[in-house]
């Protein structure tokens, strides 16, 4: 049994990592935006496999139903969402470089807890009377208030930090964005293109070139 959730343990791994990878290199964003999906739903099985099944809930409900819900709605407002012609921060000698530097502090990070680790040591038994732990609402909320109160009022300021950010963005390119013509008033402007009003000149003096009048602010210059 033990053999059989170390292999189900590394299939997900291995889709996990391999679905992170695909989000931080593909140049669509839908697509990416979908990997991500795939890594979400990885994390939540590595919760089933823990016998976690709350956090596994709480996995699928909030970052599968809302978080991805949330990021292909910010993506249906992105114009370049191919990729296509966008120059990447990184490429080439610089891109193996980075790479180069992540899998080093990666290494870092995690070897010394391979090394210092022990591998298929059973854990110690509980005194008796003691229950049975259980990742459910009531260890989470007394870890959020005692154990991880630090963490947890940091990543709420961070989110808090990110939201205005957003906001800020969207307030500032909807700005600089023209208003975008009804079909009416499309139509409206190509009459006018196509049949501009004459234009009186003094007397004397040459008639100046007909002109398009614009139909309201915001419209297209031509």
């Amino acid at each position: 049994m033990a053999t059989v959730i170390q292999i189900i343990f590394g299939l997900i791994a291995a889709l996990i990592v391999g679905a992170a990878v695909m989000v931080v290199t593909v140049r669509n964003v839908i697509h990416a935006a979908l990997w991500l999906i795939a890594c979400f739903f990885g994390v939540g099985a590595l919760y089933l496999l823990l016998e976690a099944e709350f956090l596994a809930v709480v996995q699928v409900l909030v970052y599968v139903g809302a978080i991805s819900i949330l990021i292909l709605f910010a993506i249906m407002l992105t114009r370049q969402v191919t990729g296509e012609g966008v120059r990447q921060l990184v490429g080439g000698w610089r891109l193996w470089l980075t790479a180069a530097i992540s899998a080093l502090l990666f290494a870092v990070a995690i070897v010394p807890t391979v090394i210092s680790h022990s591998w298929n040591v059973p854990a110690p038994p509980a005194p008796p009377g003691t229950p049975e732990p259980l990742a459910g609402v009531a260890e989470l909320g007394r870890a959020f208030v005692y154990e991880f109160l630090l963490q947890f009022q940091v990543a709420g300021v961070l989110l808090t930090v990110a939201l205005i950010g957003a906001i800020v963005i969207a307030f500032e390119e909807r700005a600089r964005r023209r208003r975008v013509l009804t079909l009416a008033e499309e139509h409206e402007l190509r009459k006018r293109l196509a049949h501009p009003p004459p234009v009186e000149a003094p007397a004397g003096e040459p008639a100046p070139a007909p002109r398009a009048t614009p139909i309201s602010e915001g419209e297209v210059q031509q």
